[in-house]
């Protein structure tokens, strides 16, 4: 059997539901391998439309959604039209509401969200659209292996014109700070603690501030060229920032922050955002 593989073939940034860690940023390097005949050219698929074709699927059904695991017991899931509400009961006794555009979710067979699932799913979309020589495909999600402290965290930005404007899509992020040019490496796990499993939400952005059963909660609200977007959250698992959440003014708050404990240090912090990418702030 002729095999074709790509590793590194993209990265999908996105959100999920956990009845335990609540909204859950993540980011999965995803590589392939296609096994099948030899087409005319000797070739199971050329290596250049094997990356569009498949990023493409990726991109519209996972990348930068908020994906449910329906058979997770007490969530509820309603369509009105085009927009869909979702409200996910947690461990705590606290409740996520969420609404959007459909688009802006993915519904997933099982009780959790993990790789091997959401590898089933794209496998089974990817058949339909790759040429019948190709008799075979694997495609493997897995995490960045990061030496040092990181974080998850979800976030949307209301002014993208792009995927990001979702209110819940999300990132594995590590993070790096230096003062006086050495590795400050209680600064990063202090802000890896901090962010861990957090939303990230800018203050304008606040239509709504309530107490329920003793929770309170806050309402985050934008309409974006998506569509009309809210989020509804435990307070106690949000950040707020006095910006928008662009990787680029996240680095500079946490540069700000450090800055602030360390007046008399230079400061740089190194924020990435998923795999690979991400900001530099100096102070």
């Amino acid at each position: 059997m002729n095999q074709l593989f790509v590793d590194n073939l993209t990265v999908i940034d996105f959100a999920y539901l956990d009845h335990q860690r609540g909204l859950v940023g993540e980011s999965w390097i995803v590589d392939v391998v296609l096994a099948g005949e030899l087409d005319e050219q000797g070739m199971v698929f050329d290596f250049g439309s094997v990356k569009r074709t498949i990023k493409q699927v990726i991109d519209e059904r996972v990348d930068h959604r908020l994906v449910i695991p329906t058979g997770q017991p007490g969530i509820q899931i309603q369509q009105q039209g085009d927009v869909s509400v979702v409200e996910w009961p947690l461990a705590d006794g606290s409740v996520i509401t969420h609404r959007s555009p459909a688009e802006a979710i993915l519904a997933l067979d099982g009780s959790q969200v993990v790789p091997s699932a959401v590898s089933a799913l794209l496998e089974r979309e990817l058949r339909a659209v790759l040429p019948a020589n190709v008799i075979g495909i694997d495609v493997i999600l897995r995490e960045e292996e990061i030496d040092g402290p990181y974080y998850h965290y979800v976030h949307g930005l209301k002014k993208h014109l792009g995927n990001c404007q979702r209110i819940a899509h999300g990132h594995r992020s590590r993070i790096q700070i230096t003062r006086d040019n050495i590795r400050d490496h209680d600064l990063e796990r202090h802000w890896a603690r901090e962010w861990q499993d957090i939303y990230i939400g800018t203050e304008d952005d606040i239509t709504a501030r309530f107490v329920e059963e003793e929770i309170s909660y806050l309402t985050f609200s934008y309409e974006a060229n998506q569509g009309e977007f809210s989020l509804t959250m435990p307070q106690q698992r949000v950040y707020l920032m006095d910006t928008d959440t662009t990787v680029e003014l996240i680095a500079a708050h946490l540069a700000n922050q450090c800055k602030q404990q360390h007046p008399d240090d230079e400061i740089r912090v190194k924020a990435f955002e998923g795999v690979g990418k991400g900001a530099i702030a100096a102070r």
